[in-house]
């Protein structure tokens, strides 16, 4: 079996590592390739298992995977037909559309070399793109070797290059919490009902409410705090300068969609999440970060999942790029 590359944020290597181990057996063998990539090489998974893992909320702490089919010291890389040839061996048919993502263990994106697949491949008649198609080549750029690895696009997690999703700043934006709301939506491909109620728990200063808008809901957002004023110019936002527990005791309506980004520990943000249960219609869309740090984080965060399936049926939890030490949970109410 080849090696499986996963990606992870620095910080959450061990906790992937651990997570892998506990859902597949303890004698996986588990290599660090860099500050954020791992690579599995004996006693594993298939890359649909590990993907079946990590898309149900089993594994949270990994972002992107694909399929290392070969490794090269920074100076022994060979030649791009070469790798070319290399890439199109591990296909079933030889494609008219590859996506090609490259990056490095820094900041960077591993341009050349996305220049440099790009070219070889185009020479065989294949339309490289960044993302969008069935297969994925993707590129590692350390600084003492660089990965290859193709996976299929519905096994890679991610269709950014090592699972860091790159969203456009404006100058609309209220807060950088922003980020995390719209990459679950795009990540795990959620549809908000046309026309919903949404309810925004720790709302202020109201950038998940203002992402909500865009996606066509009318929102209640609750904080005693001051939201934007840009947000409460929006005639579709109702602001309620109150608290959770306050708004339940008060409120008479049924929502469509609850959010939650407020910044208390996993079991009480998750026992939040069940007093709000009663103020939704059934199926209603849930989506929560579970904040975390300290020693026994992933003990943690499965406690506020264990609380949380009380009522919800979890869809999908993970650790996304714009996350820090907190995990994005998709649920639905029962």
């Amino acid at each position: 079996m080849l090696p499986l590359l996963f990606s992870v944020a620095t910080d959450s290597y061990d906790l992937a590592v651990r997570e892998i181990r506990d859902e597949f057996g303890p004698k996986v063998r588990i290599e660090r390739v860099s500050g954020d990539l791992g690579r599995i090489v004996e006693n594993g998974p298939s890359i649909e298992e590990l993907a079946d893992a990590c898309i149900a909320g089993r594994i949270m702490f990994i972002r992107h995977l694909t399929v290392e089919i070969a490794s090269f010291g920074v100076d022994e890389v060979p030649p791009a037909h070469e790798l070319a040839e290399l890439v199109l061996a591990e296909l079933p048919r030889h494609p008219q559309q590859l996506a090609v993502q490259t990056w490095t263990d820094g900041a960077g994106t591993g341009g050349s070399y996305y220049h440099l697949l790009e070219e070889a491949l185009g020479a065989r008649g294949i339309e490289v793109t960044r993302a969008g198609q069935d297969f994925v080549v993707s590129c590692f750029v350390g600084r003492k070797t660089v990965v290859l690895g193709v996976n299929r696009l519905e096994d890679s997690l991610s269709d950014w290059p090592g699972g860091r999703m790159r969203l456009a700043r404006s100058d609309e934006r209220v807060s950088r919490s922003e980020f995390k709301l719209e990459e679950a939506i795009q990540t795990f491909g959620l549809r908000l009902p046309e026309g919903g109620k949404a309810l925004d728990l720790g709302a202020s200063p109201g950038g998940w409410t203002r992402i909500l808008r865009q996606y066509g809901q009318e929102v209640w957002s609750v904080d005693p705090g001051a939201l934007d004023r840009r947000v409460t110019a929006d005639r579709g936002v109702h602001h309620v300068g109150t608290t959770a527990g306050e708004f339940f005791r008060r409120n008479q309506l049924r929502f469509d969609v609850v959010v939650n980004d407020m910044r208390m520990d996993q079991i009480l943000s998750a026992r939040v999440m069940l007093d709000a249960v009663p103020h939704l219609r059934r199926g209603a869309l849930a989506i929560v970060t579970l904040k975390g740090g300290g020693r026994n984080q992933l003990d943690a965060a499965r406690r506020g999942m264990d609380v949380l399936r009380k009522e919800y049926d979890v869809l999908h939890a993970r650790q996304l790029h714009h996350n820090r030490n907190e995990l994005t949970v998709i649920a639905e109410a029962r």
